[in-house]
């Protein structure tokens, strides 16, 4: 990382920046370019290992680059804010981000109530109930994070 200054290291505020972002970009090299796509997701952390989980339908792209598991990297980003100045180079942007590589697979049958759970909780408190129905339709996918650095500008 160039600005040490902007580390992020307490797991506290990193789970913080965790709540709060909305969206997580998850990046696939398929051999012949990238790929990457946003997405809804929930986390959990296991034993010191985070693990970030997606829900999707079941084909497309995504799906297949999922499927195929391997590494993929990710991104997320939240409290966005311009700041103004005389110039143009003088010009910033307050933010938190957090970027990471892992490994993706797809979530086994058993488990995948669970990650859709963890999916809805990370979006509301109430806890509504999940049709097993839709969730036979759906695919649940999780990323199993290696590295991870935080940051922040504010």
């Amino acid at each position: 990382m160039r600005r040490k200054d902007r580390q992020v290291t307490d797991r506290a505020e990193i789970e913080a920046v965790l709540r709060a972002c909305d969206v997580c970009r998850v990046g696939f090299y398929d051999g012949e370019e990238v790929y990457i796509v946003p997405l809804n997701f929930g986390w959990q952390e296991r034993e010191g290992r985070l693990t970030l989980f997606f829900h999707s339908a079941g084909e497309g792209r995504k799906v297949e680059l999922f499927r195929r598991g391997g590494r993929a990297g990710f991104e997320m980003d939240c409290a966005h804010r311009l700041v103004t100045a005389e110039t143009a180079c003088g010009y910033s942007e307050l933010y938190k981000s957090i970027i990471g590589t892992g490994r993706v697979r797809e979530v086994p049958e058993p488990e995948k109530l669970e990650a859709m759970e963890t999916v809805v909780s990370h979006y509301t408190d109430a806890k509504p109930p999940i049709d097993p129905a839709v969730l036979a339709r759906v695919r649940l996918f999780a990323l199993d994070v290696d590295e991870l650095s935080c940051k922040e500008h504010v």
